[in-house]
């Protein structure tokens, strides 16, 4: 800790902030699917992608939007003391629908009481205009988080777990939203197949040329029913132990801009369905250590960030992939 607080730009700092008390976001599920698995891109989904969709455990099936939020409300008013909420669409891909269904499902959820603000979870390549100006609407009335999943900016990662879309438009993605002026948060899987320590490290200077506001890390989890646990199973994919994250997020933290919020540093799996790694499960304890480290370490996130340098990749790393690329200013 320093100054009793977090080393790094904790999410949850900005929401006491904004809204001066305990605010927490309440996952659900708008009926989405996901271009990856209806056959518009793709059928199987990505390999470490179980049927049910990434990080949806605990949502009640089924149930209308302002049910699903109820729920949760008592959930999180008993167990945390929230008093005010954010709608989180999480599972699949929630912008995978016409303008009308999205403002309809999105209006459902800021009519509950006590939701101030929503958060959409989606790929880059589900964010036609005339989506993006319907995000961009809400941005303007309410607090709003995009969510966009990148995983990784290597071309050929992004091939191997069959994500259905390349880094470039991921690129593109965050230039729309910019122009916009929706805040964008990236996420990024550590340990993925194939990737050296560099390459990993390499996502954080990635992040700070294209000027995200924010970042999740996830390690790779491998769940039950999924390609990725073939792989695991038959012994062609190794999963970082627990020493081995840690030590990566905090190198991964010192190279981060320091005004990019991290909401995330670890995943969550369902323990029913999970195989590996199992010391995930205790994720209070990793969180923990990854504090303990950088305090052991006497660094921060940024502590190696040089805005500098940062500008210059840009140009010399961004520009051919992109015809106007922008400054953050």
């Amino acid at each position: 800790m320093l100054n009793g607080k977090k080393r790094y730009n904790i999410f949850s700092e900005e929401l006491k902030r904004v809204f001066g008390c305990r605010v927490h976001r309440i996952s659900v599920d708008a009926g989405f699917s996901c271009p990856n698995r209806d056959g518009t891109v793709g059928n199987t989904g990505c390999i470490y992608c179980g049927g049910s969709g990434s990080g949806s455990f605990g949502i009640i099936r089924g149930a209308s939007i302002a049910e699903q939020l109820e729920h949760g409300k008592e959930v999180m008013t008993r167990k945390y003391k929230a008093k005010k909420f954010l709608a989180y669409f999480q599972p699949y891909s929630n912008t995978f629908a016409t303008p009308g269904r999205l403002q309809a499902l999105y209006d459902q959820a800021l009519a509950v009481e006590d939701v101030v603000g929503l958060i959409v979870g989606t790929r880059p390549d589900c964010l036609p205009a005339e989506t993006l100006d319907v995000l961009a609407s809400y941005a303007r009335k309410t607090y709003f988080w995009l969510e966009l999943g990148l995983q990784s900016h290597l071309d050929r990662t992004l091939s191997l777990i069959r994500r259905g879309h390349d880094f470039a438009s991921f690129v593109r993605g965050i230039k729309e939203c910019k122009a916009r002026q929706i805040k964008v948060c990236a996420h990024i899987i550590l340990g993925l197949p194939g990737e050296t320590r560099e390459e990993m490290l390499a996502g954080a200077q990635v992040l700070n040329d294209l000027g995200v506001d924010g970042v999740k890390l996830h390690l790779l989890h491998v769940m039950r029913d999924t390609a990725l646990a073939d792989e695991y199973q038959q012994g062609r994919v190794r999963i970082l132990d627990r020493d081995e994250y840690v030590g990566l997020v905090c190198d991964f933290l010192e190279l981060l801009d320091p005004a990019i919020s991290v909401q995330r540093l670890t995943g969550d799996g369902n323990r029913d369905h999970l195989l590996a790694p199992l010391w995930s499960l205790q994720k209070f304890e990793v969180l923990n250590t990854i504090d303990s480290e950088l305090v052991r370490r006497g660094t921060c996130q940024g502590s190696t960030f040089d805005v500098r340098c940062s500008m210059f990749k840009r140009e010399d790393v961004l520009q051919p992939r992109t015809s106007n690329s922008e400054r953050r200013t």
